[in-house]
């Protein structure tokens, strides 16, 4: 079968459409090469400068004491900024987004007004607000905190707008069967709704992470240290200032990708741990020793994996209904799948049969051969012990024999013994 994950939005380009794509993408492809070549050209001859790309300027920002004295300092202080602010960012946004949902007008509207002013004022204007204002209090590092608090506002506001669209997404029968087992609308919020937006709104909220480590740069236009404003630093020590914020594109660029991929990372892992393996669920029989009640339920036994991923399922019950006819149901019932009672159910995956059952077959005549030939062994040697004594005991057995099967009087028996009339002549 096709995959149509590719074409949701729109329809798979035909040969032609195909054709088209791949002129255009070579086409593109020789434009940046050529955009690429003139950089370079441009760089290595500037109108007014020297070699942007001699090994002179690069050195600097590559050897030893750039990155020790620098690059890391700068980089630990950008995930520093970072992590506090993710911190910040994920309780503002907790407290605010619930405070969006609940019944209460007054939380909600407070919530939401607060909420909207920090998504609409830009963070580089909260940050030089924020520093000027630390600074006159008399703050220690005020910069690094105008920073830290201005992300907080920024990403906490939509951090909040996750909550707010993840338990808007849930089904509307969560309430519903919350409200209908007792609970009020906040407990229903607060236990039910919310921890399932939650871990709807995880990968996004992961996302969120790049644009936290990406806007820390805008504190180096407060003085704050981190690694652009390092970068800037080294590259004006050695009038190589192209060549720094190289560097720092690409420490960037690395720590970015890292997030990126922890981001996709995550939704599997999250559908390994929340998705269980079904079990057989019990089924009222139908009527009482009705063989046909197998058929209610068969355990079909998966080792494949999920097709979005998650864990693999052991058994998946199959409602199978109860119009199964009596005659020939335990057949039937190991057709429809896996019974764990019945390891003989078990069905080949590449034959199509029960091996377990063929095997029990073969049993089965293997046994009933091996009786007959014992049966025949027994015959043979009975017959081979009777040949010897049949000569010699014929008149003894046919004698003996002869009362039993063929009773006939003779001379010389007892018949008659003790009746002395019995045969006589009769008397005149």
């Amino acid at each position: 079968m096709a995959d149509t994950s590719n074409s949701v939005l729109f329809d798979a380009p035909g040969p032609k459409g195909r054709r088209t794509i791949r002129i255009a993408n070579w086409i593109a492809g020789v434009i940046f090469a050529c955009l690429l070549v003139l950089i370079l050209m441009r760089l290595h001859n500037p109108p007014q400068g020297e070699n942007q790309l001699s090994w002179e300027l690069w050195k600097p920002a590559i050897e030893r004491e750039a990155w020790t004295d620098f690059y890391l300092p700068g980089l630990w202080a950008t995930i520093r900024a970072t992590i506090v602010a993710v911190v910040g960012a994920v309780a503002f946004g907790l407290v605010f987004g619930v405070g969006r949902l609940l019944p209460n007008i007054v939380i909600r509207s407070v919530s939401a007004v607060i909420v909207e002013f920090c998504r609409a004022v830009p963070v580089l204007l909260l940050m030089i607000f924020f520093w000027r204002l630390f600074a006159f209090a008399g703050m220690p590092s005020p910069s690094y905190w105008a920073v830290v608090l201005a992300l907080v506002l920024y990403n906490g506001s939509v951090v909040a707008e996750l909550v707010r669209s993840g338990v808007g997404n849930l089904p509307n029968g969560q309430r519903e069967a919350s409200l209908a087992l007792g609970l009020t609308e906040t407990q229903s919020l607060m236990q039910i709704e919310v921890p399932q937006a939650v871990y709807a709104m995880l990968p996004a909220a992961v996302t969120q992470l790049v644009v936290v480590l990406k806007d820390t740069a805008l504190g180096s236009i407060i003085m704050y240290t981190d690694l652009l404003q390092e970068s800037r630093r080294l590259g004006s020590m050695y009038f190589n200032i192209l060549q720094t914020l190289v560097m720092a594109a690409v420490i960037y660029f690395i720590a970015c990708w890292l997030l990126s991929r922890l981001a996709e990372w995550l939704p599997e892992r999250m559908q390994q741990r929340t998705a269980a393996p079904a079990e057989p669920e019990p089924v009222a029989p139908i009527a009482i020793m009705d063989p046909s009640n197998v058929n209610q339920i068969a355990v079909a036994k998966e080792v494949k994996e999920l097709p979005y991923g998650g864990t693999p399922r052991k058994y998946h019950v199959h409602h199978r209904g109860t119009n199964a006819s009596i005659r020939n149901w335990r057949r039937t019932r190991y057709e429809q799948g896996y019974d764990e009672t019945h390891p003989e159910s078990q069905v080949d995956p590449l034959t199509g049969e029960f091996p377990a059952a063929r095997k029990a077959a073969e049993d089965e005549k293997a046994a009933k051969a091996k009786a007959a030939r014992a049966k025949r062994k027994a015959e043979a040697e009975a017959a081979a012990d009777g040949g010897a004594d049949r000569h010699g005991d014929k008149a003894a057995h046919h004698t003996d024999a002869m009362p039993e099967h063929n009773p006939v009087f003779k001379h010389g028996n007892d018949v008659g013994k003790g009746h002395p009339n019995l045969g006589g002549k009769p008397k005149i």
